[in-house]
């Protein structure tokens, strides 16, 4: 196994925080405005669009949580449910979410009065994104441990989403990290491969759903998502599309194929998980975390990068510190312990 470097587990958390503050600007608008975005700002433009009431490089909720995730991590040397569980009830509880789903909202408002980690996720039918889109850090702390991936990515999503899709999203987006951590070059359908195995072990139907990505992989956007439409796995009609929802499976589908589009290419990885239109900061942040983890940070826009912030925290800087802790436990003082 390929052993990562450190630029690697920066580039992941820079490049999810990136890619959502990227799709932030024009989280739920229709796909002609999301592609004219994309190639007016994004592709051709300065990149700096900020949403009303914020500064450009301000990240969503789907961040703060992945932020939270490797602190909690960083502090115990491993993943502890129920001391994650903590962090999102503070962040929603104090007031300090950016954005949010209802279902991760009232999970949150769940935990902050008392109800365990495990019971207090918003069960089925609700299958929204909020667990998949924080997955990205599980990639990085047990990339080579599968069955802590696998069992670590599936309890930090039921804290607050209980429905088994939403479990096998985090571990799909959690299990993509960790491939693009430790195989370069990518071979594309060995990818979807990988991850349709690992999802398979949360439900055998799941990795008939996943390896579909292999029929889409070399078709361009339009056509890749009317075949996700036609398939089922995102809600929708191609005639009068107007964007992804928060649905967990169109949404990690759609992130790990705007890598695979791509793997070479942040930016253009970054403008088809957007282009699309509808939940596109969830989208970019996955396919962000993704392409950071296989590129590593040197080839992330560093320009753009910069502007990183939360409310004036948690910057460039500090994210970059954070990523090289959670580095140091893993890789050089090996410290971090498996998730058992």
């Amino acid at each position: 196994m390929r052993l990562p470097g450190s630029g690697q587990f920066i580039g992941s958390l820079i490049g999810q925080c990136l890619g959502d503050a990227l799709g932030f600007p024009v989280e739920g608008q229709p796909y002609p405005v999301c592609r004219d975005y994309v190639q007016e700002i994004i592709l051709e433009g300065p990149g700096l669009r900020s949403r009303p009431g914020f500064v450009f490089g301000q990240y969503s909720d789907d961040s703060q949580l992945a932020r939270e995730l490797i602190l909690s991590c960083v502090e115990l040397k491993s993943f502890n449910p129920d001391d994650y569980a903590r962090r999102i009830a503070d962040l929603f509880s104090m007031g300090n979410a950016v954005g949010g789903g209802q279902a991760t909202l009232d999970a949150a408002l769940r935990l902050a009065q008392g109800v365990p980690w495990n019971r207090a996720g918003t069960p089925s039918p609700s299958a929204g994104s909020g667990s998949a889109m924080r997955a990205g850090p599980i990639g990085l702390m047990f990339y080579d441990e599968t069955e802590s991936l696998i069992r670590a990515a599936h309890d930090q999503g039921i804290i607050t989403h209980r429905d088994i899709r939403c479990s096998i999203g985090s571990v799909a987006v959690a299990g993509s990290v960790a491939y693009a951590l430790v195989n370069k070059p990518i071979d594309r359908e060995d990818f979807v491969r990988e991850i349709s195995q690992l999802v398979g072990v949360i439900d055998q139907s799941a990795e008939v759903v996943y390896s579909s990505l292999t029929d889409w992989i070399e078709l361009e956007p339009i056509d890749a998502i009317r075949a996700i439409i036609s398939s089922g796995y995102a809600f929708g009609d191609w005639q009068d599309w107007q964007g992804l929802t928060p649905f967990v499976t169109g949404t990690v589908l759609w992130g790990m194929y705007a890598f695979l589009h791509s793997p070479e290419n942040y930016l253009k990885t970054i403008s088809t998980a957007i282009e699309i239109g509808g939940d596109v900061d969830t989208t970019a942040v996955i396919a962000g975390a993704i392409s950071g983890a296989y590129l590593g940070i040197g080839s992330l826009p560093r320009n753009l990068a910069i502007y990183l912030t939360d409310r004036g925290t948690w910057g460039y800087g500090e994210l970059t510190q954070l990523a090289m802790d959670l580095y140091n436990l893993k890789i050089l003082r090996k410290e971090l312990s498996p998730y058992a």
